[in-house]
């Protein structure tokens, strides 16, 4: 018969392991659930934004859309065609929304609590390298599109895969260079410890060129407009996912919007104050998540106000713009930082 001391004595014994598998879960569940709210929230701004109507027949305030859409997607017919290649056309649309996930484990959004006397930290895993894991797991995100259009056997798909991996690794330069200044600030790649850092005045303040320049990065990065050449329509049909269908045409878009959250955090974390209230009366969770939602909010403003761009002057504009501009920043901050 197991007594209690006994269960104790194992919760005790596996605790840090239980936590962590919760949280993991618990993180997951919440990305997953925030896909479809983002949606809604997207066509509902987008309507404001371009003077129209958006979802407002399914549900109070088309609030029930985005469940009747996924509904649809769950049950429709999953076609693949036969020169497809089957393991890596399955393969891409899960490695897209697996990185997307285990990005988001290091993200800190807010002060450890105490629950039962013991402290959780409202994250999965606290590492000393936070910022350097963000970086190696979302840039594997490329390969699951490069793979789509390679196994798709279709030269639509082909040509925005290769899209996707020019224009990742161009403007993840950028991101890396705008990061490194808050780096040389900080003197460290924890995440909660730039968040510590700013406790008196967020880094936007004595870094807005990094500020500017991260966020255009992180733009380009989640391959949203007016960056989204790997999937422009008007020459691509629709790039490296034309040839899905069903939900693995879903995960895709899963793993698009999953990623603006983790870029919207990690600008809030970066350069907003992460959860510091700076006075205002609002408990630190509430203020992350307000900061994020903003900057999600700013997305979609953009998609919404600026055309998609010609490809040439998109990889023109990374290279001849903003790689030198980043590159001066982290000179005038290092030198600044030594004398």
């Amino acid at each position: 018969m197991i007594m209690l001391d006994d269960v104790m004595k194992f919760f005790e014994q596996y605790a840090y392991l239980i936590i962590g598998s919760v949280k993991a879960f618990v993180i997951a569940g919440a990305l997953l659930g925030i896909v479809p709210a983002l949606v809604w929230l997207e066509r509902r701004l987008m309507g404001r934004f371009q003077v129209r109507l958006g979802p407002n027949r399914v549900g109070p305030f088309g609030l029930g859309q985005p469940i009747s859409d996924s509904i649809k997607l769950l049950f429709k017919e999953s076609i693949i065609q036969s020169s497809a290649d089957k393991f890596l056309f399955h393969l891409a649309p899960a490695i897209v929304v697996f990185t997307a996930i285990v990005t988001f484990a290091v993200i800190p959004f807010g002060e450890p609590v105490k629950i039962l006397g013991q402290e959780i930290g409202l994250w999965v895993a606290n590492v000393n390298i936070g910022l350097l894991f963000v970086f190696a797991i979302s840039g594997m995100g490329v390969y699951g599109m490069v793979l789509a259009g390679l196994a798709s056997n279709n030269k639509y798909s082909l040509m925005g895969g290769l899209r996707s991996s020019a224009q990742m690794i161009s403007y993840e330069l950028t991101l890396g260079l705008a990061a490194l200044s808050i780096i040389v600030l900080t003197g460290s790649l924890s995440l909660i410890d730039m968040v510590n850092s700013q406790a008196l005045y967020p880094n936007i303040l004595i870094q807005p060129l990094a500020f500017l320049m991260f966020f255009i990065a992180g733009i380009a990065e989640t391959n949203r407009a007016p960056f989204d050449l790997p999937e422009a329509e008007q020459e691509l049909v629709a790039g490296f996912h034309t040839e899905y269908t069903g939900m693995k045409f879903a995960m895709f878009f899963m793993g698009e919007y999953i990623n603006m959250v983790t870029m919207s955090a990690l600008v809030t974390l970066l350069f907003l104050g992460g959860w510091n209230t700076y006075g205002v009366p609002v408990w630190p969770i509430l203020a992350f998540s307000g900061k994020v939602l903003f900057l999600l909010c700013v997305f979609i403003w953009l998609r919404s106000t600026y055309p998609r761009i010609r490809y040439d002057r998109l990889m023109t504009f990374g290279w001849k713009v903003l790689v030198p501009l980043s590159l001066l920043n982290l000179l005038i901050t290092s030198t600044l930082v030594v004398l």
